[in-house]
């Protein structure tokens, strides 16, 4: 956990004649751990340069106005006129048991809105905060040593999810357009192959830049769990409820900047999704003819991309939730079992910190144990505490109760617009959904007596 009288950027130094040294200086002798640790530095600064030239590609980088103009022609060229142009001009008319214009376009079109979404929020973030204060691993927000190994982890961790959604949607897509070139005749079959990887080019594009913004918003949560799990070892090692208490809030701001940062996003990423959706039941349900894998296999393939990246997206909210309510709960059992063990005359003796650290090493090494001599220890006698010594106690347990308090009405996570995203939002969303459904199936499905 970041200590939290950590010296934050804003702060100013401590002593005005004190000379800040660079973090690389040839003309200094380097300790084997400060090695160590420049080691560490260099393997995760790759790591970020790897997952930022990889989003470079993708065009999320819109730090001047020459790349935002380059980024936004590329997506308008590859998602969006690229697919229509090959769908309007080589449409053929004879050809609905293989090939639907109308299911294609509105295909192309939720894909499109979906990718734009995504594009324009996670560009904006970047752009205005850095990949570091993006991720919350610059150096005054997390930047430790005991972390940097779990930072790395998950960012290729992120990868491998992203890669392995994106192959088999992609294998699915490119079998499918491949089923159809065989019936789908044209002049040439140079022109057919030229079709086809027009299609799986545009479907790529736009599906990896949708699932890349949901899998980033699942990065940046993963990285807090870090955090939090941390959380819950200081108990076992801090006695202070104030450095508590710091550490909380500063987690609480980070849950806060995250929330602001993507609520838009997640808000109209549930919107685009709802609403492509019922796009395409409406679509299936109103179609006369018969749909087969060939036809109306895309509908298939675009669902899952666009299920798969809201599914990441609540996923990794509802966890970092969940993990911010736990720590209520954890405080509360801390609290009790540091109350119950501090009834040995050896805590009331010592100060309150020391009282509260040998409180801690006891419930470390706590187990249930009922043997004779502990049942009767009950006959020892056990000497009055002293007015100051019982004060001292009890200012110790009120500290603990108000802080176990502060928690169960402050326990944070992902919010939009003041909704926290958990189980209980979920459970809305579904019936919300599952009523829509129902709702549309019984104003295009009709059932005849005849």
């Amino acid at each position: 956990m970041a200590d939290p009288h950590t010296k934050t950027e804003d702060l100013p130094p401590l002593h005005p004649n004190t000379i800040t040294t660079p973090l690389l200086d040839s003309n200094h002798t380097h300790h084997p751990e400060e090695q160590g640790l420049e080691i560490k530095d260099t393997q995760l600064d790759q790591t970020l340069q790897k997952l930022e030239a990889f989003l470079i590609l993708l065009g999320f980088n819109q730090t001047c106005v020459f790349s935002c103009i380059l980024s936004w022609f590329a997506f308008v060229i590859i998602g969006v006129l690229l697919p229509v142009l090959v769908l309007v001009i080589f449409n053929c008319s004879d050809c609905d048991k293989f090939q639907i214009e109308g299911f294609e376009l509105v295909i192309v079109g939720s894909q499109a809105c979906l990718a734009a979404v995504s594009l324009l929020c996670l560009s904006h973030n970047l752009r205005k905060y850095g990949i570091r204060r993006f991720l919350f691993v610059d150096r005054y927000t997390g930047h430790m040593v005991r972390f940097r190994n779990d930072y790395i982890k998950q960012i290729k961790g992120s990868f491998r999810l992203l890669l392995w959604w994106s192959l088999p949607c992609f294998l699915l897509k490119t079998i499918r357009e491949a089923v159809r070139m065989l019936y789908v005749h044209h002049d040439s079959w140079w022109l057919s192959v030229s079709i086809l990887f027009a299609l799986v080019l545009s479907w790529t594009y736009a599906s990896t830049i949708t699932l890349t913004a949901s899998i980033l918003f699942h990065l940046v949560c993963n990285l807090q769990v870090i955090h939090f799990e941390d959380y819950g070892r200081l108990l076992e090692r801090e006695s202070d409820v104030l450095v508590f208490m710091e550490e909380h809030m500063r987690l609480r701001y980070h849950l806060s900047k995250i929330s602001h940062r993507f609520r838009i996003f997640l808000l109209l990423q549930f919107l685009v999704v709802t609403s492509s959706q019922f796009v395409t039941l409406f679509e299936v349900t109103g179609y006369s003819g018969k749909i087969t894998f060939i036809n109306g296999g895309d509908f298939a393939v675009s669902t899952i991309v666009q299920v798969v990246g809201i599914i990441i997206s609540l996923h990794a909210a509802t966890r970092i939730s969940h993990r911010a309510q736990a720590l209520a709960s954890l405080a509360s059992r801390w609290h009790a079992l540091v109350t119950c063990s501090s009834n040995d005359s050896s805590h009331n003796r010592n100060s309150n910190s020391t009282g509260n650290l040998e409180a801690a090493n006891t419930i470390n090494s706590l187990h249930l144990s009922y043997s004779e001599s502990d049942l009767e220890s009950c006959d020892y006698y056990v000497s009055m505490p002293t007015n100051t010594q019982l004060a001292s106690y009890m200012s110790s347990y009120h500290r603990r109760q108000a802080f176990v308090l502060y928690l169960q009405t402050n326990a944070g996570g992902i919010t939009i617009f003041g909704w926290t995203v958990d189980r209980a939002l979920l459970n809305t969303i579904f019936f919300i959904e599952l009523s829509l459904i129902t709702f549309v199936l019984g104003k295009t499905i009709v059932f005849s007596s005849t």
